[in-house]
C-alpha cells in the first residue's frame, strides 16, 4: 500500500536518431524557433550501437527503441505516456467503455475478487453471479496473491472465449465452478436512485464517451419518480476522471447557460481554451444533445456533491465548477489534485503518444493541478473516523509532478511519514486482532456514512462535520 510510483528509466535510443533528425528537420521548416540537439542525438546513436553490439545478449532493436520513447514520456510527468499496440487499445477500451470479459464490476476482500455488482445483460449476469460473490480461481489460478489489474487481464480475453470461475459464494457457504462466455461489455459509468421521497443519490464512476447519455437517462428515471425532487446528491467519489466533454456537460446539466465550466492554458495556441455551459462544447462529432431531455428543474434542485482524495481530473472539473458558481455544497475529503490536460497524438494506427499540453483552471481562475478541489464541508469517510485515507496517494506525492503554477501544494516530507505511521499502524492493528480490515461500506447504501451526511445538509438538519481533516495548504517551493 505504501509503494511509492516508479518511473521507467532511460533506455538508449541510438539507432532512431537518424528517423527522428528527419522529422525534426521537417518540423524545423515548419517552425523556425525548433532547434536540434544534434551532439545529444549523437550521443544517443553511440549509446545505441554500443548496446548492440556489446551487451551480454543479443536485444531487439525495436524494443530498445520503443522502451527510450516510454523512457523519455514518462520522464515528463506521470500522466504523460507512450501508448504500444497492447496500452493503445486498453487506453481506448478505457474511453470508450467497451470491453471484452465476464461483465462484473469488482473489489478486493480478503485477497480475493469480490463481485460487486453484475452488469445489466452481461454474462455473468446471465450465468446468475451475485454481489458479494468471492472469486478464488480464474480457469486454473488462484486469486488469492493476485493484484486486481492481473486479475482483470486474467478475466478478460477475446470475443467467444471461454473462462472458467470459481465462486465462494458466503450467503449459502459454497464453492461452484461457473464457465462464462466472454463478450463485448459497456460499462455503465452511471448509477441512480431514490433514496427515500423527495431525495436522490446519483453516481458518475468515471467519464467516458457514453457517460452523458447515461446521465441523462438516470436523472430522466429520478424525476419520472420524483417530479418535485427536493434534493440530490451528486457522488463524485473515487471517479479517475476521463473525457474533457462529458465533465463540461454534467457540470452544463445544473448551471445556467453559457457560463464558464473550466478553462485550460498551455504552450501551444490550441491549449488556450474557455468552455462553457453550451451544447457546442461538449456534443463529440455532433448529434443531438442528452440534456435537452431533462426538466428545467434540474437547474435548481438543492445539490450536495461528494468528493474524496480518489475523485480526479474530470471530476475535479465537475466540483470545481459547480462551487465556483455556488450552484452546490461540496462535502468529503480534498481531491486528488489532476489538473492537467493530456492530448492523444497518434503515431501510427496502432501506436500513440499521450502528452500534457496544459493545465486546467476553474471559473475563478484556481489551479487544480497538484492542490485539488477544498471542500466547504469536511466529511470522514465512516462515523469512526478515517481508515485508509492517509494512505491514498494524491498528485502532488507523485513523482515528477507538474507544478500548478499557483505555487500550490508540492511534495511534502511530512505528509509522506504521516501516510507511512497510518500504514504501520494499521498492519499492527491487524495483526493484533489477526483478522483482516474491515473494508468501507459500498457507495450508495445505508451504511454510506458520508452520504447519509449529504442527506443530512439537504434537509437542513446537523452534519457530523470532520474533527481532524484539515486542508491540505499550499507549502513554498523548495530548490
Amino acid at each position: 500500500m505504501g509503494a511509492k510510483l516508479k518511473v521507467a528509466g532511460w533506455v538508449a535510443l541510438g539507432a532512431v536518431a537518424g528517423a527522428l533528425t528527419t522529422m525534426q528537420l521537417q518540423a524545423t521548416a515548419r517552425n523556425p524557433a525548433t532547434q536540434l540537439p544534434l551532439e545529444e542525438l549523437q550521443q544517443l546513436a553511440a549509446v545505441f550501437g554500443m548496446v548492440k553490439s556489446d551487451y551480454v545478449e543479443p536485444v531487439d532493436e525495436k524494443k530498445l527503441i520503443t522502451d527510450a520513447i516510454g523512457g523519455m514520456v514518462a520522464g515528463l510527468d506521470p500522466h504523460s505516456q507512450y501508448f504500444d499496440k497492447k496500452s493503445f487499445k486498453e487506453f481506448r477500451e478505457g474511453t470508450t467503455g467497451k470491453f471484452v470479459g465476464v461483465g462484473i464490476e469488482i473489489g478486493m476482500e480478503d485477497g480475493l475478487v469480490k463481485v460487486v455488482s453484475p452488469i445489466e445483460g452481461s454474462p455473468a449476469f446471465r450465468a446468475g453471479l451475485k454481489s458479494g460473490d468471492l472469486i478464488t480461481k480464474i480457469d486454473d489460478t488462484a486469486v488469492k496473491g493476485l493484484t486486481m489489474d492481473q486479475a482483470v487481464k486474467r478475466m478478460r480475453g477475446e470475443p467467444n472465449t471461454k473462462v472458467a470461475l470459481t465462486i465462494f459464494r458466503k450467503s449459502e457457504s459454497r464453492s461452484f465452478p461457473v464457465t462464462i462466455v466472454r463478450e463485448e461489455i459497456r460499462m455503465q459509468s452511471v448509477s441512480a436512485k431514490v433514496i427515500e421521497p423527495g431525495y436522490a443519490w446519483l453516481r458518475v464512476r468515471q467519464f467516458q464517451d457514453r457517460t452523458v447519455e447515461d446521465f441523462a437517462r438516470k436523472l430522466e428515471d429520478i424525476y419520472k419518480q420524483e417530479p418535485n425532487l427536493k434534493g440530490l446528491v451528486l457522488d463524485l467519489r473515487n471517479d479517475p476522471g476521463g473525457l474533457l466533454e462529458a465533465s463540461v456537460a454534467i457540470s452544463a446539466a445544473f448551471l445556467p447557460s453559457d457560463v464558464v465550466v473550466v478553462s485550460t492554458n498551455g504552450q501551444i495556441a490550441e491549449s488556450k481554451s474557455e468552455f462553457k455551459a453550451r451544447p457546442s462544447d461538449y456534443l463529440r462529432r455532433g448529434g443531438s444533445d442528452p440534456l435537452r431531455r431533462l426538466p428545467e428543474a434540474v437547474k435548481r434542485v438543492p445539490m450536495v456533491v461528494l468528493v474524496n482524495e480518489g475523485s480526479a481530473s474530470a471530476s475535479e472539473i465537475v466540483a470545481g465548477a459547480l462551487q465556483d458558481h455556488n450552484r452546490a455544497t461540496i462535502m468529503g475529503a480534498q481531491t486528488f489534485g489532476k489538473g492537467s490536460v493530456q492530448t492523444v497524438r497518434p503515431l501510427s494506427a496502432e501506436t500513440a503518444l499521450k502528452i500534457t499540453t496544459a493545465r486546467y483552471y476553474t471559473p475563478k481562475g484556481r489551479s487544480i493541478q497538484a492542490k485539488g478541489i477544498v471542500p466547504d464541508v469536511m466529511l470522514d469517510e465512516t462515523a469512526e473516523g478515517n481508515v485508509f485515507a492517509a494512505l491514498r496517494m494524491r498528485e502532488a506525492d507523485l513523482e515528477k509532478h507538474l507544478q500548478s503554477g499557483q505555487n500550490a501544494e508540492q511534495k511534502d516530507a511530512a505528509r509522506e511519514k504521516a501516510r507511512e505511521d497510518a500504514r504501520k499502524k494499521l498492519e499492527e492493528e491487524t495483526a493484533k486482532t489477526n483478522a483482516p480490515l474491515k473494508p468501507l461500506p459500498e457507495f450508495g447504501t445505508a451504511e454510506d456514512f458520508q452520504l447519509s451526511q449529504a442527506l443530512n445538509r439537504l434537509k437542513g438538519k446537523p452534519v457530523a462535520v470532520s474533527k481532524t481533516v484539515v486542508e491540505r495548504k499550499a507549502e513554498a517551493k523548495t530548490e
